[in-house]
């Protein structure tokens, strides 16, 4: 039978963190019973030995995902989905900051509530100084972008359905945007307050690159608002153009004005220019993300799946 709820664990060099959080998750009493599923994204490190040596062990059914490289934190969770069984599946940090047992509070929320989504919101986030700025502005833009409530806090520490799991795995584009795939499938979402601890060992792994590229998944993928800004911008521009073409022909008329000259022609060449450029830049982050799925780049490369077959009590 399907377990209760399936923990899904991306991994990216997890290999000094990994297995005490394993053996919390090990620990936990659930009723209806849950599984593990890991996926290394192709980490640098021993993060493979030890999540084999964990499958060999495991008091509780677990599946290890091997991605041939590195494709990405959420390219990774989706992979994670489409091996998880469990009727709940909670997503979380392999860096040991959010606790096992406050992923139960979010499974046993979203049952209680009969939400799709539960988002786990940190109080206090024992996150660097910048990528704490970093998460804000991101919710921030999806405020904008996504069709959610306004100031609703989204976070990588979710509880999901079974159901909408299945519904946002279908997704092959090569830039999937978790949150805003969830938000196209379900409303029936909450959140709850949960503890954030301090990481257990190692660095983060987000950098300014990749929290650009998930901005960048955000609002390129799943709004045309930046196409909206753009064309706003245009007409903006063409409107002000207009209206000094017109005072220029006023002033000539009137044989009175300042002297024009070559800066004053180049500032303004420089400046519609500068303007075309940023819009035809938009324009072709679209045609080229459209190009990358139309050629079908893949999401992830699946190298190697190893799954235990020890159940509790065997």
């Amino acid at each position: 039978m399907a377990p209760a709820l399936s923990f899904v664990i991306p991994l990216y060099n997890s290999a000094a963190t990994i297995a005490s959080l394993v053996h919390d998750i090990e620990n936990l009493v659930i009723e209806g019973g849950h599984e593990i599923v890991l996926v290394n994204d192709g980490s640098a490190d021993g993060t493979a030995d030890v999540c084999r040596d964990l499958v060999r062990s495991a008091r509780v059914p677990i599946t290890f995902v091997e991605h041939a490289r590195n494709f990405g934190e959420h390219n990774a969770v989706l992979t994670g989905w489409r091996h998880a069984t469990g009727a709940h599946i909670v997503n979380l940090d392999d860096d040991g900051q959010n606790p096992p047992a406050e992923a139960v509070r979010l499974w046993r929320h979203a049952l209680a509530s009969r939400l799709d989504v539960v988002f786990g919101h940190y109080e206090v986030k024992q996150h660097s100084v910048w990528r704490n700025l970093g998460s804000r502005l991101t919710n921030k833009m999806t405020d904008w972008a996504l069709d959610k409530p306004a100031g609703f806090y989204l976070s990588s520490f979710r509880c999901v359905s079974a159901f909408v799991t299945r519904e946002v795995a279908s997704y092959v584009g090569p830039y999937p945007y978790l949150d805003g795939l969830l938000l196209q499938v379900t409303q029936r979402i909450g959140s709850l307050t949960v503890r954030h601890d301090a990481r257990t060992a190692g660095t983060s792994g987000y950098t300014l690159r990749r929290l650009i590229r998930l901005w960048l998944s955000a609002w390129l993928n799943f709004s045309i608002l930046p196409l909206r800004i753009a064309t706003l911008v245009g007409l903006l521009t063409a409107f002000g153009g207009l209206l000094l073409f017109i005072v220029v022909v006023v002033l000539w008329f009137q044989q009175r004005g300042p002297e024009y000259g070559w800066g004053w022609v180049m500032s303004s060449v420089l400046i519609f220019s500068g303007t075309q450029l940023v819009m035809l830049g938009l324009i072709g982050e679209y045609l080229g993300r459209m190009f990358l799925t139309v050629n079908q780049r893949p999401q992830a490369v699946i190298r190697d799946v190893l799954s235990s077959t020890r159940r509790p009590g065997v």
